[in-house]
């Protein structure tokens, strides 16, 4: 039977408590990958933590939002980490997105679209004028000029993208409940992967708690 994939978000900067989410998550009924995001890629030990993960599928979630040279510069500073995944905006351009996919090698280049924090009021407050749903079609057509690996959207996004996109989905903005925190477009677990997500990201829901018992939810929820 096909397992259900999860990003588990790894936003802390304790390396205590990112070795408690990685211990407390190995199980065998979902495939589990890392995302570890800028506040825990920029700490004190977070990189050299990073380098010491055997066995273990990880997510770079840098976000790149530069040039041609420095994103494609950044890309090979961080080889060494071995990445599975890595992010950078699709705002960024084709030209920054063919040079950063010409030197990501075995690490599978993510393009990110329209966050799921913003929602059609916080885009026309930017600038602009197109809706959320044209930007994200837009977006995801220029990932796949660009021949990207992956695409992240939020789960309400995913049947327009896989309109123009055939490549793997990483969908975050999940939640159990209604509590959405600061997420604008959120799904449930379950909602996501009907929708056609391929990899959910989830933080908060698993990591906020008791961990054990949050993942066990999850699993109960997607039965």
């Amino acid at each position: 039977m096909k397992k259900n994939k999860i990003f588990i978000a790894c936003d802390s900067k304790n390396i205590n408590k990112i070795k408690e989410i990685i211990k407390k998550t190995r199980n065998s009924k979902l495939k589990i990958g890392y995302k570890f995001g800028l506040e825990f890629l920029n700490s004190k030990n977070g990189r050299n933590f990073i380098n010491k993960i055997k066995n273990k599928i990880t997510f770079g979630d840098y976000k790149l939002s530069d040039i041609p040279n420095t994103s494609s510069s950044t890309i090979k500073a961080v080889r060494d980490l071995r990445f599975n995944y890595l992010t950078i905006h699709i705002n960024s351009g084709l030209q920054a997105l063919r040079a950063a996919k010409k030197v990501s090698g075995k690490t599978k280049l993510i393009g990110v679209t329209v966050l799921t924090s913003l929602d059609n009021k916080s885009l026309k407050e930017i600038g602009f004028n197109k809706s959320l749903k044209n930007i994200v079609l837009q977006q995801a057509k220029l990932a796949n000029k660009a021949n990207l690996d992956a695409i992240v959207c939020s789960p309400q996004e995913v049947s327009i993208v896989k309109k123009v996109f055939k490549k793997e989905i990483i969908t975050p903005g999940i939640r159990f409940n209604s509590k959405s925190n600061d997420q604008k477009r959120v799904m449930t677990p379950k909602e996501a992967y009907k929708n056609g997500s391929d990899w959910l990201v989830i933080g908060r829901p698993i990591t906020k708690g008791n961990i054990k018992k949050n993942l066990q939810n999850l699993i109960n929820h997607l039965r």
